[in-house]
């Protein structure tokens, strides 16, 4: 009887070099939008993009060059840019409304709730800068709620790609889609590690790597540090299945409970409260058809905070470390092994997080005077010639 199939999967068709970072190139999945937008805006002359003031942050610039009479600039209104989106889409147009995912859907939810969602129009949310990976911004523009308060509106296909390449290909799919969608992406570089073969169908979850032993079933580019997670752990003897589930809604449920009854463990992965959305979404799935342990990396019922976004990722236990950790806790469920009331890999992202602030602040008073509350000789300060 042959062994069970692990290991990358060849029909995914991604990057050669998957686990060489310094060969592997790095774009932010915004830079994908930008050229979906215009790609879609020639195949499509009923394509028209509102963006809130923010055109070149959310790459709704090269739609704006590309076709200037068919893009309105609404300034800082998102509620008005999502109630004229829903109007324009009864006349016939394909609107994407583009902003910050702090702002739309953020602060525009209740517009698109009744005047897109309810009206069931072809309304399309772009929602950049979510996650995190923001940074510096911090905990007032790291939009981390997105996914859960767009999965459960009716009628919303939500959607979270995993790199420039399948952000592009997501763009593309929703305009050809009628019905409102919510997509979100990211402002940081993150690896680019799918290609133009890779297989992208809205809907459908895509199996990456082969496993039998646990599943990941991760969203956004953070799908990435699911697959070196399952190289990790590989190593250890622990051969992980990882899904990108780039389509949280609608969820591919056939897809997830295969998944589930085949590995027996199941880990959620995502840039986002881990409550809500992703792992809200899998758990009532394995709940009615497949009950395996679950555990859920994300947010854990937390806000951000401003940092470095490396440094935040590691300090919110997202990379692949901690990833690794919750798969073994997982699987450590699965046989019947005792776990600790607070996961494991919670635990030492809190540690983590503690660390790197000691670490930050002590540099900063290294560089700072004593006399301004700082640990550096007064005798460093130089008096400024007039």
């Amino acid at each position: 009887m042959a062994a069970p199939a692990h290991g990358i999967n060849k029909a995914a068709h991604l990057v050669r070099h998957l686990f060489e970072p310094d060969r592997l190139k790095a774009l932010p999945t915004r830079d994908g939008y930008g050229d979906g937008l215009v790609i879609a805006g020639g195949d499509d002359s009923n394509i028209v993009v509102l963006c809130a003031d923010l055109t070149e942050s959310t790459r709704s610039l090269a739609f704006k060059k590309a076709f200037p009479d068919r893009f309105v600039q609404m300034g800082v209104s998102e509620q008005s840019m999502a109630s004229i989106a829903a109007g324009m889409a009864m006349a016939g147009k394909v609107p994407f409304i583009s902003s910050y995912a702090a702002f739309s859907p953020g602060r525009n939810w209740e517009q698109i709730r009744t005047t897109v969602a309810l009206n069931d129009v072809n309304v399309k949310i772009a929602g950049a800068h979510s996650g995190v990976s923001v940074g510096p911004d911090g905990a007032t523009h790291q939009m981390i709620e997105d996914i859960a308060i767009m999965r459960v509106m009716p009628n919303m296909q939500v959607l979270v790609p995993c790199d420039s390449i399948e952000t592009r290909k997501a763009t593309l799919a929703i305009a050809k889609t009628d019905g409102p969608a919510y997509m979100r992406f990211a402002r940081e570089k993150s690896p680019v590690f799918t290609t133009d073969k890779t297989p992208f169908k809205l809907g459908r979850a895509e199996i990456y790597r082969h496993g039998f032993d646990a599943t990941i079933i991760a969203a956004g580019p953070l799908v990435y540090e699911a697959l070196v997670a399952a190289q990790l752990l590989s190593k250890h003897h622990l051969e992980v299945r990882v899904i990108n589930c780039h389509t949280v809604k609608p969820l591919d449920v056939k897809t997830i409970v295969a998944a589930a009854r085949e590995t027996g463990a199941v880990v959620t992965v995502e840039e986002a409260q881990a409550a809500g959305g992703l792992g809200g979404a899998v758990a009532e799935t394995l709940g009615a058809f497949a009950p395996v342990p679950l555990e859920r990396v994300g947010m854990q019922d937390r806000f951000g905070e401003s940092g470095e976004p490396p440094e935040l990722l590691e300090g919110f236990g997202l990379t692949a470390p901690f990833i690794a950790m919750a798969v073994e806790r997982a699987v450590k469920r699965k046989v019947g092994v005792k776990v600790a009331a607070e996961p494991e890999y919670v635990t030492a992202a809190k540690k983590r997080l503690e660390e790197l602030k000691a670490k930050i602040m002590g540099d900063a008073l290294r560089r700072t005077p004593k006399k301004w509350g700082g640990r550096k000789p007064d005798g460093s300060l130089k008096s400024r010639k007039k």
